[in-house]
């Protein structure tokens, strides 16, 4: 199914019921048709006793739509899974779960938190290809907003000795388009340190063999297997100069980061990252956005609560 709401209104249309929505995720789920989870059995038979279920012809077993994806046993209406993920999806700066509470008149916080934690779950698609090419990398530090951390001091980065008390530390790949004049996908990751034990697995996780790793001269990024590594190094002069790329997407992370969440905290720094990714990656075609979201969600396997929540889970 390749349609895309491009506005609110259409989507209103085109999702007006659950059957509709219910219809969507079947097509996203079984595009060529159902095949059943358990023997691969392609016919199957829509029951009329269970709410969106089919029955394997063959051994019997009843599949629901919802079934073995991010939407397993849930209590919401499919309508307000497809209402989240659109809004979550298309919208520039994304969207709190404080605020998606109030936009879909959510019962409780806590549903709305789980609701955008499964969402931003699926924000990953377990096939997406690594970057290649030439690909600028560097690393920065966010302000943590967890009241345990000792308080946070000194200039955008300590260089020198590269303190990191208070702070969360990130690295960041961006792909260079028309030879340097564009943005191309990137990649966030959380990392420990800046060492080669930290950074080298992250090149490894994100960049294609082959890669032209364009980098500040940091003594982390050399000997990183199958990556050429090609240090800019230009004596004191300001540090946005190389590599700029990775600066504008960091300055835009941290813009994000204060302006949607008022600051990130440790324990879900990783799934924060991955939805800015996710939209930064889709900057071009936002409302597409909205059906790979809900095309990863329905291969994704369930997430149990005790498996996302946590005392810090206020963000």
């Amino acid at each position: 199914m390749t349609d895309v709401p491009g506005s609110l209104i259409v989507f209103q249309q085109r999702f007006p019921d659950e059957a509709s929505c219910a219809a969507y995720l079947a097509a996203v789920r079984w595009p060529q048709g159902f095949v059943c989870p358990r023997c691969g059995h392609t016919k199957a038979w829509l029951l009329q006793t269970k709410a969106w279920t089919y029955e394997c012809a063959g051994g019997r077993k009843q599949t629901s739509v919802t079934a073995g994806t991010i939407l397993h046993a849930s209590k919401l209406p499919l309508s307000l899974w497809f209402w989240a993920a659109y809004l979550m999806a298309t919208h520039s700066n994304g969207i709190s779960a404080g605020q998606l509470r109030q936009q879909l008149a959510l019962g409780s916080y806590k549903t709305a938190w789980l609701l955008c934690a499964k969402l931003r779950a699926s924000m990953v698609a377990p096939d997406r290809s690594p970057l290649a090419g030439l690909v600028e990398g560097d690393q920065t530090e966010i302000a943590c907003r967890s009241k345990y951390d000792p308080p946070t001091g000194g200039g955008r980065r300590h260089r020198r000795h590269r303190r990191h008390q208070g702070k969360i530390l990130v690295v960041g790949a961006v792909a260079v388009e028309d030879s340097g004049a564009g943005l191309g996908r990137i990649r966030l990751q959380e990392v420990s340190d800046y060492s080669a034990d930290s950074l080298h697995p992250s090149l490894a996780a994100n960049l294609a063999l082959g890669t032209t790793a364009k980098t500040d001269g940091w003594s982390g990024y050399p000997g990183a297997p199958g990556v050429n590594h090609d240090p800019r190094t230009i004596g004191k002069m300001a540090a946005h100069v190389v590599p700029p790329s990775t600066h504008r997407v960091f300055a835009n992370l941290k813009a994000w980061a204060l302006g949607v969440y008022h600051g990130l905290r440790r324990k879900h720094l990783q799934s924060y990252l991955d939805e800015f990714v996710f939209r930064f990656n889709r900057r071009r075609h936002r409302h597409a956005g909205f059906r790979s979201l809900l095309g990863i969600a329905a291969g994704h396997p369930p997430l149990a609560y005790k498996m996302l929540i946590s005392p810090e889970a206020t963000a």
